[in-house]
């Protein structure tokens, strides 16, 4: 498996596949066309459908320059290697393509050519799942950031130590921040109130409140454009930073169990994303937020000291219960339901964590076997659950507002 420095990506949103990535691409065909007089790029499948609200035409802009580059929308085609496809042309200055590349924006910021002799990414783990590392771990008395700190070395802590600090940025930020998010749904930022709730509420209602708090922070920061890190996407950036700060706040762990829950959590979301996938546009909203959900489950158990079965098994039921949950954008932006889910899932997370923790660690569903149920269900369902704003949620509200709009 890769490193966790390509699951984290420091950024700004609000998605890391359809902001994040095309930017790259972009930049990566800059690189390769520097002498191109004009350029013409085209958006394929989800891309396409929801760009306009993620900002993935302002992206390639940025890079290649509105007064050179035309974008073209084809959100009816899609590529046949994932459902993130876009193409760059390079023209000359008689408007002949002299050299394109076809590309996938693959999720998490991630970017993969189509037929181009690019070397694959460095592997650095040297086992493919997590049952296989959980018994090694078992075997040799490791815990897994250990594991992680043997396979990425000892520097991988000052990464991690870099990704801690802009993920508390971006909570302090968004609790500081009020007013309306970008867009067309005109929403409103909620993280500063249910944060001052939170604190003038009684014990009972303290960790829902803050925890949510937390993660409505990020998510709005994100959805404003913000700088947050991917984990493991920018739709769900909110959920591990929120469940970090909240148990840094209640248990007060040192920076140091700050960080192994990082790397444990990093491990979690790589073996996710190599055996499974944590891109919405190809299976949904599972991949982002139940993913996300799997790592902080793992990441606030490390931090209550559980076992490596345990962690498991938080990792285990934090996928499994977003089993199926699809991604419906309101007007493609990356606001409804998507900040909200960061909250729920944040919740989620902790109380797995807590149940894992009571148990012994032992259940009947191992959490690899979860993984490979979460893309296969990805890939049954409808591509309208997949991040193209053509179904659920997103239709509901889009034909509310054609029947307002013919009113009127």
């Amino acid at each position: 498996m890769e490193s966790i420095r390509e699951l984290y990506r420091i950024g700004v949103g609000p998605s890391s596949s359809h902001t994040m990535g095309p930017k790259k691409a972009a930049e990566t065909f800059l690189e390769r066309n520097p002498e191109a007089a004009s350029f013409r790029v085209t958006l394929y499948g989800s891309l396409a459908a929801t760009g306009k609200g993620h900002l993935t035409d302002w992206a390639v802009l940025q890079v290649l320059g509105n007064e050179r580059t035309e974008v073209i929308w084809k959100p009816e085609v899609e590529l046949p290697e994932h459902p993130n496809g876009l193409e760059f042309e390079a023209l000359d200055g008689e408007g002949a393509v002299t050299a394109s590349w076809q590309a996938y924006s693959v999720g998490g910021g991630a970017v993969r050519g189509a037929g181009d002799d690019e070397e694959p990414p460095v592997q650095v783990y040297d086992l493919p799942d997590l049952t296989s590392i959980m018994e090694m771990c078992e075997e040799k008395g490791l815990t897994y950031w250990e594991y992680v700190e043997q396979c990425e070395g000892p520097e991988i802590w000052e990464f991690l130590r870099e990704v801690w600090q802009v993920m508390q940025d971006a909570v302090r930020r968004g609790l500081d921040t009020q007013g309306l998010l970008p867009g067309s749904i005109g929403l409103k930022r909620q993280a500063w109130s249910y944060y001052k709730k939170a604190k003038l509420s009684g014990p009972d209602i303290q960790q829902t409140g803050k925890v949510t708090a937390y993660a409505l922070a990020v998510s709005e920061e994100n959805a404003g454009g913000g700088t947050i890190v991917t984990a493991p996407t920018c739709g769900a950036a909110g959920i591990v930073p929120a469940v970090l700060y909240y148990l840094r706040e209640s248990q007060e762990p040192t920076e140091n169990e700050i960080l192994h829950a990082l790397a444990t959590a990093g491990l979690i979301g790589t073996i996710i994303k190599q055996n499974g996938s944590i891109s919405g546009a190809e299976v949904g909203c599972q991949g982002e937020v139940g993913s996300a959900c799997a790592m902080a489950s793992a990441a606030a158990t490390q931090i209550m000291g559980g076992s490596v079965r345990q962690i498991e098994y938080a990792a285990e039921m934090g996928l499994e219960h977003h089993l199926g949950l699809t991604c419906d954008p309101v007007d493609g932006l990356v606001q409804i339901p998507c900040i909200e889910r960061n909250a729920c899932a944040s919740s989620r997370a902790l109380s797995r964590a807590q149940m894992a923790y009571l148990s012994d660690g032992r259940h009947r569903i191992p959490f690899d076997e979860v993984v490979q149920v979460m893309k296969q269900t990805g890939h049954d369902l409808p591509s309208l659950y997949r991040e193209t704003s053509t179904g659920g949620l997103a239709k509901v509200y889009g034909d509310r507002m054609k029947n307002i709009q013919g009113g009127c």
